[in-house]
């Protein structure tokens, strides 16, 4: 397995992401890149990576904040998010660099992209997918999905799935049909499949840890919507 820091840049902002790949895997594969939760660039976001990896796929673990670290202060977490909210440009051109540095990888078959995403990087990946980027699949876990633009889900090129808690309470039910009907307009081939028993960042252990009502690790969850994921994977980038 190899595991390699990347450093570029969005303008004047450093950003360093975390590639995984199984160079003992010839010829080119899927590329898939990974977009972190809210607070930053964290271990659960490396391991996800390197799961994939193992699996086959070229992984690369964005960076959306910078320097390639979480925010050491959650207070900082909801204004460095809240202009991507508002005008969601400027996510998808940090998240376009990171894919567009994925896709020129040797290992990378460019015609077999995916974007995944948690939390905010979640939303992440459906904004790279409503940006028209050449994607097979985006995939979002407990990932927010309203959009200020949701007109430009016209642009979408790539099959759907996103995974939401149906206790969550950062993505109410209002919020779900929102989403529901952006998608059919658009006539997108999409999916959500809600979880019964599960909250907000239901992927990640580290959430128990927050005492913050609504905030919980899943382990059926985890592990079913992982699956989920699979199953699109298999369907829209093939064999790896």
């Amino acid at each position: 397995m190899h595991i390699e820091d990347i450093e570029y840049f969005d303008g004047p902002t450093r950003l360093v992401g975390q590639l995984a790949v199984d160079e003992t895997r010839p010829g080119r594969r899927p590329g898939v890149l990974v977009c972190h939760e809210g607070p930053g660039l964290s271990d659960h976001t490396k391991i996800i990576a390197r799961r994939l990896a193992r699996l086959g796929y070229v992984a690369f673990a964005m960076d959306y904040h910078g320097d390639g670290k979480p925010l050491a202060n959650r207070a900082d977490i909801m204004p460095r998010l809240a202009p991507w909210r508002a005008d969601p440009t400027g996510i998808r051109v940090r998240a376009g660099i990171a894919l567009r540095l994925l896709a020129a990888r040797r290992e990378v078959d460019v015609a077999r992209l995916a974007a995944i995403g948690y939390c905010f990087g979640g939303t992440t990946a459906l904004e790279l997918a409503r940006a028209g980027e050449d994607l097979r699949c985006a995939v979002g876990f407990h990932s927010g999905l309203a959009t200020a633009r949701p007109q430009d889900a016209a642009n979408i090129r790539c099959k759907i799935l996103v995974n939401i808690g149906a206790e969550d309470p950062i993505i109410p039910p209002q919020q779900r049909a929102d989403f529901e009907t952006e998608m059919a307009a658009a006539k997108v081939d999409w999916r959500l499949i809600l979880y019964s028993g599960a909250g907000h960042s239901f992927t990640n252990p580290a959430a128990d840890g927050l005492n913050m009502p609504g905030f919980a690790y899943h382990e059926p969850t985890d592990r079913r919507s992982w699956r989920a994921m699979l199953d699109l994977f298999d369907e829209t980038l093939g064999p790896v």
